[in-house]
């Protein structure tokens, strides 16, 4: 094909609402059936829809809906010496690491993996100061594809997450971030990082692919299975439909609100609880 024959990206997307519906979509949700049926024609493949949805619905999201909870993270203390913390990087296998003071709440820097590969026992004191860099803060409520921009600005690959009486939250990562937009970046680490993060006693982060059993077991729950083995697919039958971020449904004594999912399943939970013999909470309240 010549390349002045090739059709532009907006004379493509003219053509696909000419195909679909009079008029283009009049908001985000629109459009993502718009995309949804260009799936369904095999206009677009089921990775490139994943990842547009992702892209969609990502700008939407918070830090706090995808943080590593403060409880953990993976911490080095700024008076360890390189024998306490060489076996934690080793363990963990992570590349950064925030450093704290006296306590979660006092983060001073961020150690890199790399700066330690070059030293050795026998060439004398390791000065852990030193090696700091500098150490990004964010607000829970900073927006994902503001958070993306300023990494990409910046070159800063992990933030520390603060809450609005300046206290650590948790952490994120430009990966953490990335992954909401092309999925789940798995590696041989991945697995011991667990399904659910306990963000308050009330609010929770759960991945859709959380088996009910284990669910269960950590709420002291007895969510029926009933055919379905994870908490994302007992969400989708209580739905009755695929869902897109931001829709919630009550089971139980827990509501569960989407904050990812794409046109094949649902990829991560907010989960509210309420004590038992309680009433649901309001999805946003994250009291103690």
């Amino acid at each position: 094909m010549n390349t002045k024959d090739r059709p532009t990206i907006g004379s493509w997307f003219r053509a696909l609402f000419t195909s679909t519906q009079h008029q283009g979509p009049s908001n985000k949700y629109q459009l993502i059936e718009v995309l949804r049926a260009a799936h369904w024609r095999q206009i677009l493949d089921s990775d490139s829809l994943a990842m547009l949805e992702g892209a969609l619905q990502f700008s939407e999201m918070q830090a706090r809906d995808i943080m590593i909870p403060r409880s953990q993270m993976v911490i080095v203390g700024l008076a360890d010496s390189p024998e306490e913390f060489l076996p934690v990087v080793i363990k963990s296998a992570h590349s950064r690491f925030p450093v704290i003071g006296e306590s979660r709440d006092e983060v001073v820097g961020i150690l890199l993996a790399k700066d330690v590969l070059h030293w050795r026992e026998e060439e004398g004191h390791f000065n852990l100061r030193e090696n700091l860099r500098p150490v990004v803060f964010v607000p829970e409520s900073k927006r994902l594809n503001v958070l993306l921009k300023e990494f990409r600005s910046s070159r800063n690959h992990i933030a520390i997450v603060v809450d609005e009486y300046g206290g650590v939250a948790g952490m994120v990562t430009i990966e953490d971030v990335l992954e909401q937009i092309v999925g789940d970046i798995e590696d041989e680490h991945d697995l011991e990082d667990g399904f659910i993060h306990r963000h308050t006693a009330v609010r929770h982060t759960v991945k859709a692919v959380t088996p009910i059993e284990d669910f269960n077991e950590y709420f002291s729950a007895s969510l029926s299975e009933d055919g379905m083995d994870t908490i994302g697919g007992l969400v989708i039958r209580q739905l009755g439909h695929l869902p897109i971020r931001g829709e919630s449904v009550e089971i139980d004594r827990f509501r569960f609100k989407i904050l990812r999912a794409d046109n094949r399943r649902v990829h991560l939970l907010q989960v509210n609880v309420a004590p038992l013999g309680s009433a649901l909470l309001n999805t946003d309240q994250d009291g103690e």
